[in-house]
């Protein structure tokens, strides 16, 4: 059963009765633990992500940024809702109860969507589902690691972790073992009569290695040796793994945080992969929860329909962000298609199975986009702004452009040389651009002062012009 704290007896009770109606609906979730909480709690939450997580100068500046957002009118966030067993949901104790009761039908929605979909499954089965509690964990690790070597030493370490904190591997699992050391050993070559006999004649231990006789000799011997493997066997675009593994001169506390960034990034990973579906999912089941819902006052009911109007409005926020796309609109328009033309266990299987990728590849029709009067558009720097394509295509792979791999650039580790100097490449014609150079220097700053080696990044400019990135002084 779902749970409201800090709320009043109207809400609390609308909160249950909306649950069982979602479950004679058919709807099949954790239970939820609804916290009331203020402006200021939310904010944070919206910032780190979490509510409790590390400390890091980063989430400082965008704090300010969503502040300054809140306070201009651009921005308000209604509830956070982290999956589990059980889920928690946080909502605005400033929220009208109408509000509110939207938000817990909306709750539940992403509860049903968070436990039936593959790849939110897939995150609980690997690392558990009690994300929350995992983080203050995490948190309080990072304090002591604060207390036990300064500032200054974390900060480094945390530093490359978050630059790096989307550049995992999805296909991997979260607990992964490192390579082999070795190719395996090889199958016996044929018997040498000939070598073996001289390998047995005495005085045959003086021979030098590059004696032809020695020579003739030796490709036996070493038939059944194993071979040591490179580093990496193949490219690796598990940077935080990698770094975590395979730096050479990383303290146990280093390798932590960045082992802890990385399953936070894989909690992340989800919510990030399923944003259309997810809050589509959400939004449909919270207009049908609320019209169904038959308990609700009259006066209650239309407030909470008008701010769903407001919630699944065309437009992301105001009229200067119009070209915004609005990934509420979006995915309760394709939900509401799919349904009214396939039904409602065609839906749940879409929900079970898919991602946003084949969501809009296999089920955003040209009928639907007509409707909706998607487009893509180029905005030049002069600011003038035109539409460059109607075709259907072109507008799902558009829509999906920011998703692809995490929204980060292609960059694997290449080799480890001799010397241990780390080689980073953009695979920029799988990514189709360049990259941000300036902020792609300071990335490789960052991770050459816990590679304590020199490290370089093969990539190209925006011209397309090859350029290497390389560390540009010593690391510490």
């Amino acid at each position: 059963m779902s749970a409201c704290r800090g709320g009043n007896g109207e809400l609390a009770d609308y909160t249950a009765r909306l649950e069982a109606l979602a479950i004679e609906l058919g709807m099949d979730f954790y239970p939820v633990h609804f916290d009331l909480v203020p402006a200021s709690f939310m904010l944070e939450i919206a910032v780190y992500g979490l509510p409790v997580r590390m400390r890091h100068w980063s989430f400082g500046v965008s704090y300010l940024h969503h502040l300054v957002r809140q306070h201009m009118g651009h921005s308000k966030i209604f509830e956070v809702m982290f999956p589990g067993d059980p889920c928690r949901a946080f909502m605005l104790e400033q929220n009208s109860l109408a509000e509110n009761t939207l938000v817990t039908a909306h709750v539940l929605g992403h509860a049903d969507f968070a436990k039936n979909n593959a790849l939110f499954t897939r995150f609980i089965a690997m690392a558990g589902s009690n994300i929350l509690e995992q983080s203050a964990a995490r948190s309080n690790r990072l304090e002591r690691a604060l207390a036990a070597h300064g500032q200054q030493r974390v900060e480094a370490v945390l530093d490359a972790a978050l630059a790096l904190e989307t550049h995992i591997d999805v296909d991997q699992p979260l607990h992964r073992d490192r390579y082999a050391e070795f190719v395996g050993l090889k199958s016996a070559a044929p018997a040498d009569r000939f070598g073996d006999r001289y390998a047995r004649l005495a005085g045959e231990a003086d021979v030098p290695a590059n004696h032809p006789a020695a020579q003739c000799a030796s490709p036996h011997a070493a038939q059944g040796a194993a071979q040591r493997m490179p580093l990496p066997p193949r490219p690796e675009p598990d940077l935080l793994w990698f770094l975590a593994q395979y730096a050479p001169e990383m303290a146990d506390w280093e390798r932590d945080i960045l082992l802890a960034v990385r399953e936070e990034a894989f909690y992340f990973q989800p919510i990030h992969a399923c944003q259309i579906m997810n809050e589509g999912w959400a939004s449909y089941w919270h207009a049908r929860l609320l019209r169904e819902a038959h308990f609700l006052p009259p006066d209650l009911y239309l407030s909470a329909i008008k701010a769903h109007s407001d919630v699944v409005r065309p437009f992301a926020s105001g009229q200067q962000l119009a070209l915004s796309l609005n990934p509420y609109h979006l995915g309760f328009s394709m939900w509401e298609h799919i349904i009214e033309r396939h039904g409602i266990e065609k839906a749940r299987q879409i929900c079970r199975e898919e991602d946003d990728c084949g969501f809009i590849r296999n089920y955003l029709d040209s009928e639907l986009a007509e409707q909706l009067d998607l487009f893509v558009y180029q905005a030049r720097k002069d600011g003038d702004t035109s539409i460059v394509s109607r075709d259907l295509h072109a507008i799902r792979e558009a829509i999906l452009a920011p998703k692809f791999n995490f929204g980060a650039p292609c960059v694997t580790v290449s080799s480890v040389g001799a010397d241990g100097c780390l080689e980073l490449r953009h695979d920029h014609l799988r990514d189709g651009r360049g990259l941000d150079l300036a902020q792609a220097e300071r990335v490789v700053e960052y991770v050459a002062r816990i590679w304590r080696r020199p490290v370089s990044l093969h990539t190209v400019d925006f011209r397309g012009v090859i350029r290497v990135l390389p560390t540009r002084r010593n690391p510490p």
